[in-house]
């Protein structure tokens, strides 16, 4: 019986260290006070073209919103994923359904750390891991413009997930392993024109999210950087991007600038389903941005299809 009781009470206090360890190590991680003084007032006409950068309309405005209806945050899109079906929030400057009681500081460490206001996680179909690589200024300009949007009224909905993906601290794990603001391909001295580009894609872009396969894990496999994926949702495939084989190697960046700009190929067809919202963004931005993104494109290391 003492042998007994000795174990269970080491059983015990292994149970509570081992509760402590996990709670430290899923601690949300927010940005420090230096980095957060570096926001700055904010700019909203640069604040817009990080917007549309950003890509916020695509997943936020209501499904099959067009025109100024894009800029109707309201939410509602939904992804369902072999990890549950997520449910694109309302991020209007509605105060009570929306983002509207949001400081500069709150949207910068929810796009820069995954972490809410309340400092819960979020989870990564919000796209930070890509986001962790903006300049804390664009933020900053971010949240300006946003200011100047509408406040729609609404919920979207609760995501749908159920155990144990809905234990959101069980995230702060998985950020340990693939959040990070490192770049996600190293390139040899690029010129001022790939270093954009090279920002546009990797951060608020984030073409990488639905372009790099993902091991099961959910993690980017940068490894394969752009070379194509399976849809999270199940359905098809995501192209290649590099100009490995299957992907973009017969394509000029002549080509990739007309196709952001307009969602024709070289072949005369055009881009549809998700792309098309993505052209829409793309189009809003200057031409060197497209032509930037068009030359880190073909800078890159080319991989055959992924998938």
């Amino acid at each position: 019986m003492a042998l007994l009781r000795k174990l269970a009470i080491a059983g015990v206090a292994l149970a509570v260290v081992g509760g402590a360890g996990f709670w430290l190590m899923t601690q949300p991680d927010r940005l420090v006070a230096a980095t957060l003084a570096a926001l700055g007032p904010g700019d909203a006409a640069r604040g817009e073209q990080v917007f549309w950068a950003a890509g916020c309309a695509s997943c936020h405005a209501a499904p099959g919103a067009t025109g100024e209806d894009r800029l109707r945050l309201v939410g509602g899109e939904r992804f369902a994923t072999a990890f549950g079906t997520f449910v694109a929030p309302n991020i209007s400057q509605h105060e009570r359904d929306g983002i509207g009681g949001w400081s500069a500081q709150d949207l910068a460490n929810a796009m820069l750390r995954g972490v809410s206001p309340e400092g819960a996680h979020y989870y990564p179909a919000f796209p930070y891991t890509s986001y962790a690589r903006m300049r804390i200024e664009d933020v900053g300009d971010l949240h300006a413009f946003m200011q100047t949007l509408p406040a729609v009224e609404g919920s979207a909905g609760a995501n749908e997930i159920g155990f144990p993906f809905n234990v959101r601290r069980g995230i702060g794990l998985w950020k340990r392993l693939y959040l990070t603001p490192s770049p996600a391909v190293a390139l040899d001295d690029p010129s001022p024109e790939v270093a954009r580009g090279q920002y546009l894609v990797e951060g608020p872009g984030h073409c990488g999210e639905c372009h790099t396969p993902r091991n099961a894990f959910g993690g980017l496999d940068t490894s394969r950087w752009l070379a194509g994926a399976a849809s999270m949702e199940g359905r098809g495939t995501i192209d290649n991007i590099t100009s490995g084989e299957g992907g973009l190697g017969d394509w000029s960046e002549d080509d990739i600038v007309v196709l952001l700009e307009s969602g024709f190929t070289p072949d005369y067809d055009s881009v549809g389903g998700k792309m098309a919202s993505v052209v829409r963004n793309m189009a809003e931005l200057p031409a060197s941005d497209r032509e930037a993104i068009a030359a880190y494109l073909k800078a890159i290391p080319a991989h055959p299809d992924a998938y």
